[in-house]
């Protein structure tokens, strides 16, 4: 997970920001060390059977699906994207606003 999603959900969580990282198919002890030395504070569950991969068709990684507070999919990104600027921060902003 790009520090700049981190970012995001420290400054939108507060309001309503959800982020859920999805760790595809690594060790449960590798994932806790990493989320500790990167000091996440936004969730991160284990796809250790594939089924979410699958499901979401994630084929990269990072891949962020925006979703809004009704379920819906409304957004995909796949790569690293400016999250941090303001272009990104106005979108968290409207998704919010909704």
């Amino acid at each position: 997970m790009p520090s700049a999603i981190e970012e995001i959900h420290r400054e939108f969580g507060s309001r309503g920001l959800a982020v859920v990282a999805i760790n595809m198919g690594e060790e449960r002890d590798a994932v806790a060390a990493w989320v500790r030395r990167r000091n996440v504070s936004s969730t991160v569950v284990l796809d250790s059977t594939g089924e979410v991969t699958e499901r979401y068709r994630v084929a990269f990684t990072p891949t962020v699906f925006l979703v809004d507070r009704a379920g819906r999919v409304v957004g995909k990104a796949v790569g690293n994207k400016a999250w941090t600027g303001e272009p990104g921060r106005a979108l968290m902003r409207a998704l919010l606003a909704r």
